[in-house]
């Protein structure tokens, strides 16, 4: 029989659809869950959402069990994703448009220099003012439109030592022309050459909708802009760590595997692929240490899931290895 926290409940995979007997002993847990996250069920609908979050749930625990024991090095946790299946959660929560064309990078001389300086051991950019707080797609395939716009805002900040949200929506609805679908999907770098010739508003300006709709920029209000963007030599972790480092923060691509309830902890499940399906950006990196020795390095992601999401919105993820392909399809404007 499973017991639940409250704490628990309020920030908590298992993904098959089952339909089973529901656990009385959790009728209270599931009561406070659907209230925490004011659910609402269509006639009828209630008892296969019941399912799906305590099989989601019983996961979860036994995640954590063995993490307790030493076999995982992150935490998975309940959220507002704990009623669906890990197809519904995909196919809502991610729209990274996987490209797989690895096309030869034409800025080997700029890499190569960067390439040349040693890198700090630890490099977090929102320690430096370059990160907006983090936001929210909702249930919108747009992920790869914030990632877009924390790698220009970070850009902007460097240019003008003034942190401005920009506008998500604007991309949402205008950057189609260059290869993005709204809400269905598309990629950062696109999202970087539309703003190459348009320019960006802010998020003040042009607020998020969380839905596609018509283009309604104003050019007479730009609140940013680039000259261009760079991409990352595909699967080159190491000229990705020094672009974090000396650059600034890098969106990324990366394959969402076990992601719908982590927590935290560094995520570094063997089992994520570089089938890439979702964008995250890439705000720093670290080492964790233990009785004085180096363990594990990884990277700082900052998600667009909420706050309630990881760790306050962000991720820690293995380093080293191009965990989750995250090296595979990196970019940033300049």
């Amino acid at each position: 029989m499973l017991h639940l926290s409250v704490a628990a409940l309020t920030g908590l995979v298992f993904l098959t659809p089952l339909v089973a007997a529901q656990d009385p002993a959790l009728d209270n847990a599931w009561n406070l869950w659907c209230n925490t996250h004011s659910k609402v069920y269509a006639k009828g609908e209630e008892g296969h959402r019941r399912s799906l979050w305590e099989s989601n749930l019983e996961k979860i625990e036994q995640h954590n069990r063995e993490a307790a024991q030493g076999k995982h090095t992150y935490r998975l946790a309940m959220n507002r994703f704990g009623d669906w299946t890990d197809e519904e959660f995909k196919q809502k929560m991610t729209g990274f448009r996987f490209n797989q064309t690895r096309q030869c990078n034409d800025n080997a001389a700029i890499f190569r220099k960067l390439s040349e300086r040693q890198s700090p051991d630890f490099v977090d950019w929102r320690t430096k003012g370059y990160v907006t707080p983090v936001k929210d797609q909702g249930h919108c395939g747009s992920c790869w439109a914030f990632s877009a716009t924390g790698a220009l805002e970070a850009l902007h900040f460097k240019k003008t030592k003034r942190l401005v949200s920009l506008s998500e929506q604007n991309l949402v609805d205008c950057s189609r022309n260059g290869g993005n679908e709204g809400c269905h999907g598309g990629l950062p770098s696109n999202a970087f050459e539309y703003v190459q010739q348009n320019g960006i508003n802010s998020e003040c300006t042009y607020p998020y909708e969380a839905k596609t709709g018509t283009c309604r920029f104003n050019g007479w209000d730009r609140a940013a802009t680039c000259k261009g963007h760079r991409k990352i030599p595909p699967g080159n972790e190491k000229v990705l760590e020094k672009v974090v480092a000396f650059v600034g923060p890098v969106s990324v691509g990366v394959n969402t595997f076990d992601f719908q309830f982590y927590h935290d902890g560094i995520y570094n499940h063997c089992q994520c692929g570089d089938h890439l399906d979702h964008a995250m950006l890439a705000v720093g990196y670290g080492f964790e240490r233990r009785g004085g020795q180096r363990l594990v390095d990884y990277w700082i992601l900052k998600n667009s899931w909420g706050l309630a999401w990881g760790i306050h919105g962000y991720m820690k993820m293995q380093k080293g290895v191009n965990r989750c392909g995250i090296a595979e399809q990196a970019s940033y404007p300049f």
